[in-house]
């Protein structure tokens, strides 16, 4: 370990399973980066569903991850481990973890980290791995969005839905997006979103089936599930993907299947925190190579709807429950 490194570090932890009470500050031993991985200083930490989704008790760490929260970073390499010399000390990333983000040191693997866009904020950068790993993955590769063509997405002022519009809207797909609230749904489309949804007071297989003069949308990223499935399968085209990244309205539905084979449909969906480091990595690389242009140029950018200190990290939780927009995220300075 660098002599400049100490040997404890505050972090976040759950005592047990439960509500935001078993949320708690701790005193952990800094880890030490193994084979292939690098011991950042975490300067900013983003706040995801899945942190909540652990809290409670389910979506456990994977196998030899930190039981610490936290998906997603930005901050320094302040140390090597073997293996790791792609990355020196003193390098500015951003990266995608399987857990450890809510601490002042966290260890990486070098192919889950990349390097800060130009101009952002240790903040802004925090806001950035898990969402756009997610986004990538599931739109363009299992979804196969391309442009000109169209794309659902529910929960669109949320950090993935934020993501989702931009992204989609800059490759030159139209998109669509449901919002629980007209403010909401005005994000949406200040984004990019040709219509915002208000699914409070419509429908949004009507919408999006008069928007395209009854074809329906080639893509819909779900992270509702539930009754929204059913009518997933009505509001997609000919070909359509349909491709699912939570369950928040449940994961079991009754269904006519006749609809999927009628209209050739493709139903697939994926996590990402189990995923191998090489796979990660495959993911990591298809960013830099066609996302970080966009976020370099400034054509893109996440949306920060708020920050909080790490020792506020219950509270930051809280928000992500709540009416937000965009990404909620902690900082460590």
């Amino acid at each position: 370990m660098a002599a400049s490194v100490p040997q404890t570090m505050t972090a976040i932890e759950y005592a047990g399973g439960g509500g935001p009470e078993v949320v708690r500050l701790a005193e952990r031993p800094v880890p030490l980066p193994g084979v292939g991985e690098v011991l950042v200083r975490v300067h900013a930490a983003g706040v995801n569903r899945p942190d909540i989704i652990q809290r409670s008790g389910g979506y456990p760490p994977p196998p030899g991850a930190s039981d610490i929260p936290g998906l997603e970073l930005a901050g320094e390499v302040v140390a090597n481990g073997p293996d790791s010399s792609d990355l020196k000390i003193g390098d500015r990333v951003m990266a995608l973890v399987s857990g450890g983000g809510y601490a002042q040191y966290c260890a990486v693997p070098v192919p889950q980290a990349l390097p800060m866009p130009h101009g952002f904020s240790m903040v802004e950068a925090a806001a950035v791995p898990e969402t756009f790993f997610t986004v990538w993955t599931n739109v363009f590769e299992r979804g196969g969005l391309k442009g000109g063509e169209s794309l659902l997405v529910h929960g669109g002022a949320s950090g993935i839905g934020t993501t989702a519009i931009q992204l989609a809207h800059a490759r030159g797909a139209r998109v669509f997006a449901t919002a629980g609230s007209d403010a909401r749904c005005r994000a949406c489309e200040d984004l990019g979103a040709e219509r915002a949804i208000n699914y409070r007071d419509e429908d949004f297989v009507e919408v999006v089936k008069a928007a395209t003069e009854g074809r329906g949308v080639d893509v819909v990223l779900d992270m509702v599930g539930g009754d929204y499935i059913a009518r997933d399968i009505k509001a997609l085209a000919v070909e359509g993907r349909l491709v699912f990244i939570a369950f928040l309205g449940g994961s079991k539905a009754q269904l006519d299947f006749l609809p999927v084979m009628m209209k050739r449909l493709t139903v697939t969906g994926s996590t990402l925190r189990a995923r191998s480091v090489e796979q990660k990595g495959a993911i990591a690389a298809e960013l830099r190579a066609e996302v970080l242009p966009l976020l370099d140029s400034g054509r893109i950018r996440p949306v920060i709807q708020q920050t909080f200190p790490l020792a506020q990290a219950a509270a930051a939780q809280d928000m992500i429950d709540g009416d937000h927009i965009g990404k909620v995220v902690l900082t460590l300075d």
